[in-house]
């Protein structure tokens, strides 16, 4: 399987430390510092972690960049089981 790692960008086109997207031949993940905190698999369910979905500020502000919403549409789709909770780490 191939991996690809690289910083996330922020919306000032700046490089944002300790926020990584991962590029696996199976989806992309998010990791803020050293959690996983999303998937997006190519086909299935995106997935969040149980634990780290909504850890911080900093953490939400990445994850929203990385889903395209806001928090409110994402627990939206948690609660409707568009998306689900699983442990990521």
């Amino acid at each position: 399987m191939k991996t690809k790692v690289e910083n996330m960008v922020s919306a000032r086109g700046n490089t944002v430390a300790n926020q990584f997207l991962i590029y696996t031949d199976k989806g992309v993940y998010f990791q803020s510092y050293n959690s996983v905190i999303a998937y997006k698999p190519y086909s299935g369910k995106v997935q969040l972690d149980t634990n780290y979905w909504d850890y911080s500020k900093t953490t939400g502000k990445y994850r929203n960049m990385f889903l395209r919403e806001d928090k409110a549409t994402t627990e939206a789709k948690i609660n409707n089981n568009t998306y689900e909770l699983v442990n990521l780490n």
